[in-house]
């Protein structure tokens, strides 16, 4: 959501000001267009010259460069910008803005600003907890400031990293979700995804499981939440990194039957499902209580089908709601397919091949065929982030 935006990046005096350096560099590289704003105090942190070459534009910091009258207009640069987006914000800084102490460049932008504005907070706990500060923190919020809250890595749930900035590429998600929720194509859409394995329990230390990674249907869902839907993740066992998100919730389950439950409970209050976990198909009839002690020469296993979650949803999907279904095939895939597609009530399903190169389990590609009531469609080999994208173009365009 960021390509061709506009962002006014204020930087202020604060150790973190380092930082810019790898912010302007992640917003250029989605597209945007930054114009750095800078105070007094900043520029002893990091120098102009080194952010005007990354930023390709002047840096803006007094309001007169020269002494011929020409000067920097804080009006021009407020109706120019997408959003302003003060990172790092000192506690100065954050006062100036509550109060309207306008004594730099940077806080006559921020006053003159037609566009959001986000600021990123950076100073020690003492000064983040102070209430002050917080005063001035809840003033903005108020007046539609988004506060990106502090917080930094393992230190985010301690003490001593609470008044830390966020790191930048948390706040380049912010920033593009903030988009997303304003501008997104799918901004009025919940939509569940199920994603991941199921775990059948042998017993307490044992499973039957597959071997998928998950990373298809959470690029599904990180391409769904960039376009501004609330995601609804459905997520059997994996550890594939999420996307940070506000739009994305994340419920966590184990075995066939934790995922069906959660599922049927959510989709009722979706406009679309994804149905994209690989969910086993059979699961243990007894879980035994204890490790089973290697004994004989043989184990038998006895299995009972699962319930088929894709038909489930099928059969309470409403008019008003589309459903995805998928398919991993080893043989036969598209009569397979087809007769899921038509047997599940889906409006759409995908089919990819263990047998094609490059798709399948535990990989960053994938090979897929869309297929209709109204035809198939083969895709070529893609990223799966590339193929969720085309995915959801065609299911919900």
């Amino acid at each position: 959501m960021l390509k061709g935006k506009k962002i006014v990046l204020g930087i202020t005096g604060s150790i973190a000001a380092y930082k810019a350096c790898t912010l302007i560099r992640l917003l250029i590289k989605q597209g945007a267009e930054v114009q750095v704003v800078i105070t007094p105090a900043g520029k002893e942190f990091i120098t102009p010259t080194t952010l005007s070459a990354l930023t390709h534009k002047p840096v803006v910091s007094e309001f007169f460069d020269r002494r011929d009258g020409s000067w920097h207009s804080h009006v021009d640069l407020g109706l120019w910008a997408d959003a302003m987006l003060i990172a790092p914000c000192t506690a100065a800084t954050l006062g100036k803005m509550a109060h309207g102490i306008a004594d730099n460049m940077l806080i006559t932008t921020y006053l003159s600003m037609k566009a959001p504005v986000l600021v990123a907070p950076a100073m020690d706990l003492d000064m983040y907890a102070h209430a002050s500060t917080q005063d001035n923190l809840d003033l903005l919020r108020r007046r539609g400031v988004t506060v990106v809250e502090p917080g930094c890595g393992f230190l985010a749930s301690t003490l001593e990293g609470k008044g830390r900035m966020h790191e930048p590429e948390h706040i380049v998600e912010e920033l593009d979700e903030f988009f997303a929720r304003r501008d997104g194509r799918l901004r009025n859409q919940r939509i569940m995804i199920t994603a991941g394995p199921t775990y059948e329990k042998l017993d307490p230390v044992r499973f039957i499981g597959n071997y998928s990674s998950g990373k298809m249907g959470i690029a599904l869902a990180r391409e769904c939440a960039s376009q501004g839907a609330d995601v609804e993740l459905v997520l059997g066992p994996c550890s594939e990194a999420l996307p940070h998100s506000g739009l994305l919730h994340v419920t966590r389950v184990e075995s066939a039957a934790d995922m069906y439950d959660e599922a049927t409970r959510i989709f009722p209050l979706c406009t679309a499902g994804i149905m994209c976990a690989a969910v086993a198909d059979f699961t243990p009839k007894t879980c035994a209580g204890e490790k089973i002690k290697r004994e004989g020469e043989q184990l038998v296993l006895r299995l009972d089908p699962t319930r088929d979650i894709a038909a489930a949803i099928g059969a309470i999907k409403t008019q008003q709601q589309r459903l995805c279904g998928f398919a991993l095939e080893t043989h036969n895939a598209m009569e397979h397919a087809c007769e899921k597609l038509a047997r599940k009530k889906l409006d759409m399903i995908v089919m990819n091949c263990l047998q094609d190169p490059g798709a399948g389990f535990q990989v960053d590609t994938n090979k897929v065929t869309i297929i209709t009531a109204k035809g198939t469609e083969p895709l070529p080999l893609l990223s799966k982030r590339e193929v969720a994208a085309e995915i959801i173009k065609r299911f919900l365009p």
